[in-house]
């Protein structure tokens, strides 16, 4: 069950204006990245928001991996992103698949500032002291 979580904060995306507004457009982008980067999508779900006060409303799109997921949430009256792409590691390594996604994503939305965190997933415990407690 070991795998990789891979997330960015993306702010003053410079990126036309639609790929922040347009769910079908992201969406199908999105499922060619993850298969241009060598993984497998199996199911996606794509929904714009709508608009508010503060500008037009931003976009979830979704695509489940036979690897595990990749989630895009978009915010285009704050011109900010942020992505989250996680594999598991059961069968095959996909460390590089997804760096390679997460690189994809963050130049199609060109942004000024980026904040990359990974968290490697499922790793087991520590073993606790004899006795099962710990």
């Amino acid at each position: 069950m070991r795998g990789l979580h891979l997330t960015a904060d993306l702010h003053g995306c410079r990126c036309a204006p639609q790929w922040l507004v347009d769910a079908p457009l992201l969406g199908a982008w999105c499922v060619q990245a993850v298969r241009d980067a060598g993984l497998q999508p199996v199911g996606q779900l794509f929904h714009r928001f709508p608009a508010t006060d503060q500008g037009p409303g931003g976009v979830t799109a979704t695509v489940l991996l036979a690897e595990s997921h990749l989630c895009v949430h978009t915010w285009p009256e704050q011109a900010a992103v942020t992505l989250d792409v996680y594999v598991c590691n059961f069968g095959a390594d996909h460390r590089g698949q997804a760096q390679a996604l997460l690189d994809a994503l963050v130049a199609r939305f060109a942004p000024e500032q980026v904040l990359r965190q990974a968290l490697e997933r499922g790793l087991s415990p520590p073993p606790g002291p004899p006795g099962g407690r710990g």
